[in-house]
């Protein structure tokens, strides 16, 4: 008994050790972005920094304004979860609700393997073959544009969405479908009106993982998107917050503005995505009491 009891708390200290490794490991990311992203704001101006339209880095007389990569980021998720989401939760209920055990058990793996691919797969498969068909489509100049970066984002944020979606269908109590079908629903209304609902916490929580997804991606769309920095439109090339990191930290210099301005979207970025997690849960709470 003794030693079930020290077993015990040995591994509840081994629990608690790395929750607050998890939480510190938050606080460290948080106060060291603050630290390297709050000089260049301070210096370029915060008005100018996250308003300015130009971002010119190389430029003699360089302007780094990043408005330009904020609604890029903004329209790119946005674009993404309209299309994905749908098909994301309807896959889900499918899988979950719908498909025959088989067919179930061919689907997933697909799924999961849509998960493992990694994100430079993706940008390839989309600059080989996306990029040309939008331009065909559309009788464009070039296909590398924000329509091509929000269908690659699409079908990656799929994924979380199916995974956790499907998840959180499972664990609904079946006492509920019962009772729907007892009052005489069909399967398909109890689907939807039972189990869906009782389940929108977890397709929430899958939605909020393909949003993060979808603003933190950077190689795909940085190969479809054309990495120009625009101000966002469909058909024009664009630049998001994540590639303008990645095409410019390399060559930047050390204690450079154009580095620490680097930093800065970094910093932006990661308020972002923290802004986006605060406004879905708070809009799921809301839903949960009424």
């Amino acid at each position: 008994m003794k030693l079930k009891q020290s077993i015990e708390r040995i591994m509840n200290a081994v629990f608690f050790i790395c929750g607050m490794v998890s939480i510190a490991a938050v606080a460290l990311i948080t106060i060291y972005m603050v630290w390297a992203g709050l000089p260049a704001i301070i210096k370029i101006g915060p008005v100018d920094f996250l308003l300015g339209t130009e971002w010119k880095s190389t430029a003699s007389e360089p302007s780094f304004g990043i408005l330009p990569f904020i609604l890029t980021s903004v329209w790119g998720m946005v674009g993404a979860l309209i299309i994905g989401v749908p098909v994301g939760v309807l896959t889900a209920v499918f899988l979950a609700k719908l498909a025959p055990p088989k067919l179930a058990a061919l689907v997933r793996p697909a799924v999961e393997l849509l998960a493992g691919i990694p994100s430079v797969v993706y940008g390839l498969i989309g600059m080989i073959v996306l990029v040309p068909a939008v331009m065909k489509a559309f009788d464009l100049k070039s296909g590398s544009c924000l329509l091509s970066a929000i269908l690659v984002l699409a079908i990656m944020v799929l994924p979380n969405i199916i995974s956790v979606s499907e998840t959180a269908l499972r664990a609904v109590p079946p006492e509920y479908e019962e009772a729907s079908l007892g009052l005489g629903a069909t399967w398909i209304e109890t689907v939807f009106k039972v189990s869906v609902p009782a389940a929108r916490s977890g397709i929430v929580a899958g939605i909020v993982l393909g949003a993060g997804r979808a603003v933190g991606e950077a190689m795909a769309v940085m190969m479809v998107a054309g990495n120009v920095a625009n101000m966002p439109g469909l058909f024009k090339s664009v630049r998001f917050l994540t590639t303008a990191v990645a095409s410019e930290m390399s060559y930047a210099a050390d204690g450079s503005l154009q580095k620490q301005a680097l930093f800065s979207i970094g910093l932006v970025l990661f308020v972002f995505i923290m802004l986006i997690n605060w406004l879905l849960n708070t809009f799921l709470k809301r839903g949960e009491k009424q």
